[in-house]
C-alpha cells in the first residue's frame, strides 16, 4: 500500500479526529493562509497567523502525551505540518521581507536543505515520512520560532543562524536514525537510544 493510500485509509479512522490531530489539521490548514498574507505582504497579520500555527504546534505533542493520544497518524500530520510551515516561513521572507532573505539566504538554503535532505532518505529507504520526533527536533521546533520574530522584528540574525545550524545537526541525526532503521517507525528520541535499544534486543 502506498504512503498516500495508507494515510487516505487513516483519515477514514475514527481516531483521527482527537484534539492533537485537529490541531494539526489547523496547522495544515493554516499554510494557504499563510502564503496567502505573504503574496499580498500583509506582514503583521502573517505574523499573528503564524504565532497561532506555531502554538498549535506546541500544544499537539503536549496534548497527544497528556491524553494518551500519540499516534502513528498523529505524528504524520505533525511532520508534515513542520515541514509546510517552515516553508510558508522562508516563503514569507521571500515575497514580504526580500532584504532579510538576501542577507540569510545562506542560511535559509541550509534549512530548506535540512528538511530535505532526511526526507529524500527516508522516502527512498522507506517510501514514508520520517516523523521521528527527536529530542533535538522538538528543542529545534521550540527555538526556531523565537529566533525568526527576533530576526524579523529586530534585525538580529546570530540566535537566527545559531538555530539554523542546530536544525542541520538535528537533519545529520535524523539521517542516521534512517540508515540505522531496518523498518519506518515513529517518535524515536534520539540516534543514542535507538542504538542502546537495538544493542538490548540483540543480548
Amino acid at each position: 500500500m502506498s504512503a498516500y493510500r495508507e494515510l487516505a485509509v487513516q483519515i477514514l479512522e475514527p481516531a483521527i479526529y482527537s484534539i492533537p490531530n485537529i490541531l494539526s489539521f489547523l496547522r495544515l490548514g493554516l499554510v494557504p493562509v499563510l502564503i496567502g498574507l505573504a503574496l499580498v505582504q500583509a506582514g503583521q497579520l502573517f505574523l499573528w497567523v503564524l504565532a497561532v500555527s506555531l502554538l498549535s504546534d506546541v500544544l499537539d505533542g503536549f496534548l497527544a502525551r497528556k491524553l494518551n493520544q500519540v499516534s502513528e497518524l498523529g505524528a504524520k500530520l505533525d511532520s508534515w505540518g513542520d515541514v509546510l510551515t517552515y516553508a510558508s516561513m522562508i516563503f514569507g521572507l521571500f515575497a514580504i521581507w526580500p532584504a532579510v532573505f538576501t542577507e540569510q539566504a545562506a542560511f535559509l538554503f541550509a534549512a530548506m536543505l535540512s528538511f530535505t535532505v532526511p526526507l529524500a532518505l527516508a522516502l527512498r529507504k522507506f517510501g514514508g515520512y520520517p516523523s521521528y520526533h527527536t529530542w533535538g527536533a522538538k528543542i529545534a521546533a521550540v527555538l526556531i520560532a523565537p529566533a525568526y520574530y527576533v530576526l524579523i522584528l529586530f534585525g538580529a540574525d546570530e540566535f537566527f543562524r545559531l538555530v539554523i545550524l542546530f536544525h542541520i545537526l538535528v537533519a545529520v541525526e535524523e539521517m542516521a536514525i534512517t540508515l540505522i532503521l531496518k523498518q519506518r517507525r515513529s517518535n524515536v528520541g534520539s540516534v543514542i537510544s535507538l542504538i542502546k535499544e537495538l544493542s538490548e534486543q540483540d543480548k
